[in-house]
């Protein structure tokens, strides 16, 4: 069905069809959604546009549409349509182009300057008119609150079941779940050893780059399990060492909210920092058999170790745009590089 808001000079110009789903699993899972917003060049035809002046931009397939960092597919998009080279932008429903007002009405700001209309599943809109602008705007605005309130949802019932400790995070080596989910230490005594090994020798030597000297002076492998629940055995790193000693469930406490994502600068990615510790969301103690106890684990992290800060921060790097880590240095020492 035409509408009575193309014109010519609309026709003149391609038509661009906007596919994004949010995420890799939704890619898999959900063929029918995948289906209908490919099908919308079908669309752009009964609109009026010939099949060669109808294109598809499907290159943000996994990526969220709550902001417009990585997704080169809707950049390429506001690019073409800045240059005066699109007359129609269609997408199943407002929130694949964007669920952030901030990226939503500066895409509305430059339709409306070069003429372009934008269409989804219940019609076709003129940004350049106020009325078309008014339905927009009301469109992003509840793609954005849309959003939020799915957030609030999820971040409740995660917070509800980590206020118990109920929240099954990710366990630490030394630790495994038995038949009926509970957190025991790992039955293997060699890891229990080696880890109990760790600790005292920090307390003894307070340094965790002496730590990782002494343990691969000694041939003594660092457990740890991939991606399969595999154990295997490697040289100790920094890294390794002050992983493990700042890990709150080797002190037997369930921690949520240990970290947080903060853009380190304007246009990166928001990187995942460590809270300072009483910041921590969560605190449960005595849920996990521990290693060591609470007060215990206190004492390292505040200890003033000669080397505190290998596990204490992360530094950036502002040339690479990226965090740094520790490393042993050629003379004993801590060198810091890039990833």
């Amino acid at each position: 069905m035409r509408s009575e808001l193309v014109l010519p000079m609309h026709l003149g110009r391609k038509a661009i069809v906007y596919v994004r789903q949010s995420t890799p699993s939704q890619i898999i899972s959900n063929q029918e959604s995948l289906r209908l917003q490919y099908a919308l060049k079908l669309r752009a035809r009964e609109l009026g546009w010939k099949a060669g002046d109808v294109e598809i931009i499907d290159a943000d397939l996994g990526l969220s549409g709550a902001s417009t960092l990585r997704r080169e597919g809707f950049r390429e998009l506001v690019g073409r349509v800045g240059l005066g080279e699109v007359g129609l932008i269609l997408s199943i429903d407002v929130t694949r182009l964007a669920r952030n007002c901030s990226d939503w009405y500066p895409l509305l700001d430059i339709c409306g300057l070069q003429k372009c209309l934008i269409a989804d599943r219940d019609g076709v809109y003129d940004p350049a008119s106020p009325n078309g602008r008014l339905l927009l705007g009301l469109k992003g605005t509840i793609s954005e609150l849309e959003l939020h309130t799915i957030r609030s949802r999820l971040t409740a019932g995660l917070l509800a079941k980590a206020e118990r400790g109920a929240l099954a995070l990710t366990l630490p080596i030394g630790f495994v779940r038995n038949p009926g989910g509970a957190v025991v230490k790992d039955p293997n005594v060699e890891v229990q050893g080696r880890l109990v090994f760790l600790f005292s020798t920090f307390l003894k030597v307070k340094s965790v780059s002496q730590v990782m000297r002494h343990l691969n002076r000694n041939g003594l492998d660092l457990p740890a399990r991939d991606r399969h629940g595999d154990l295997h055995w490697t040289a100790a790193t920094l890294a390794a060492v002050a992983r493990i000693l700042r890990n709150p469930a080797y002190a037997g406490a369930f921690v949520y909210g240990r970290t947080r994502f903060k853009a380190q600068r304007p246009g990166n990615l928001p990187q995942k920092t460590p809270r300072p510790i009483d910041e921590w969301r969560i605190v449960v103690q005595d849920q996990y058999p521990g290693y060591i106890d609470w007060q215990t684990y206190l004492k390292i992290r505040n200890h003033p170790a000669r080397d505190a800060g290998v596990f204490r921060r992360r530094w950036y790097c502002g040339p690479a745009g990226g965090l740094s880590s520790a490393r042993a240095g050629v003379h004993g020492g801590v060198d810091w590089g890039c990833h």
